[in-house]
């Protein structure tokens, strides 16, 4: 299991999220994820600068591979245009770019004014994106496309990889999951549900990546880590459907007003205790995913590293081995 380092474009400037890639590096993760969002969940957070700059920022500080997680091509931004920002990306990059999509939330793509699709129609205009996408990556010449959602007229994207760049689809529910597992070279949950995974593998998936990220709260103490985490992302506690409905940061706000910092407290690894951050890696381990991500809430990020350098990733690493005997 590869171990990765997620990065909240919703939670820290683009300065911030550089020297967090940086420090991930230098600590040992294996990869980087990175949040692809209009706006953040809540005013607490405060950023939510554009993704594409900050990734052409990383390929210039550090080595690591970067997964979006996600990106929607459907809405807010045309998918030839995502084609192109995500080829450019690979090629920064040296190929070490994988596009991961999903459907989408309003909180995101409401803002040009167009009608939120229901959760069927947000599917399939995601499959025909990723046709549109893998298209202009890969055909020699012009593109054209008529198709149900989407028109593309003569395009051709000159800056592109060598190879085609991997698409990994976020599934939360057993339809996402099954087209994941149809349409898309990888698997992306934030969810340790090993129903959805074996799904993703019985239904075509097979031996494809699964990668899946969660959320810690380090601090001084565990009462610190849980009082940021509470206020910062209480979002996290909402039910997915919910999240993908609610237009804006202020319905987030109102709604997170329903989470009690004591489910944060059992949710969300909070502290400064090794073993606690080990044990939260658990459940994605048991369920067999190939890839986990970890992104840290909060001010505390620099130690964060020094423990995950110094204690969690090595512990990690020594589990995997003895599971291997």
């Amino acid at each position: 299991m590869k171990i990765g380092y997620f990065l909240s474009s919703e939670e820290y400037t683009p300065a911030e999220l550089l020297e967090q890639a940086r420090m991930a590096e230098e600590a040992g993760f294996d990869s980087l994820w990175i949040s692809d969002h209009f706006h953040p969940w809540n005013d607490e957070q405060g950023q939510s600068a554009f993704v594409w700059s900050t990734i052409g920022a990383i390929s210039q500080v550090c080595e690591l591979p970067v997964t979006t997680a996600v990106t929607c091509p459907t809405v807010r931004t045309h998918p030839a245009v995502i084609a192109q920002a995500a080829a450019t990306s690979a090629v920064l990059l040296n190929g070490r770019f994988t596009l991961g999509v999903g459907t989408g939330e309003a909180l995101n793509e409401h803002i040009l004014g167009t009608v939120w699709p229901t959760v069927d129609v947000r599917l399939e205009m995601l499959e025909e994106a990723v046709e549109i996408m893998r298209r202009l990556w890969t055909e020699d010449g012009f593109v054209s496309h008529h198709g149900k959602h989407y028109t593309v007229d003569t395009a051709r994207i000159y800056t592109r990889p060598q190879q085609p760049l991997p698409i990994y689809l976020s599934g939360f529910g057993p339809e996402a999951t099954d087209l994941a597992a149809r349409i898309a070279d990888g698997y992306i949950t934030t969810s340790p549900d090993r129903e959805l995974l074996q799904r993703f593998r019985d239904n075509g998936g097979g031996s494809k990546p699964a990668q899946a990220g969660f959320k810690v709260s380090y601090a001084p103490t565990a009462a610190e880590g849980v009082e940021q985490a509470h206020r910062i992302w209480g979002n996290s506690g909402l039910p997915s459907e919910l999240a993908q409905v609610l237009p804006s940061p202020r319905h987030f706000e109102q709604a997170s007003q329903l989470v009690t910092k004591e489910s944060t407290a059992q949710s969300v690894a909070c502290g400064p205790k090794a073993d606690v951050h080990v044990d939260a890696f658990t459940p994605y381990v048991e369920a067999g995913f190939d890839e986990v991500y970890v992104a840290n809430i909060g001010p505390h990020t620099v130690d964060m590293m020094n423990l995950y350098r110094t204690e969690v990733l090595p512990e990690l690493h020594l589990r995997k081995e003895h599971s291997h005997e």
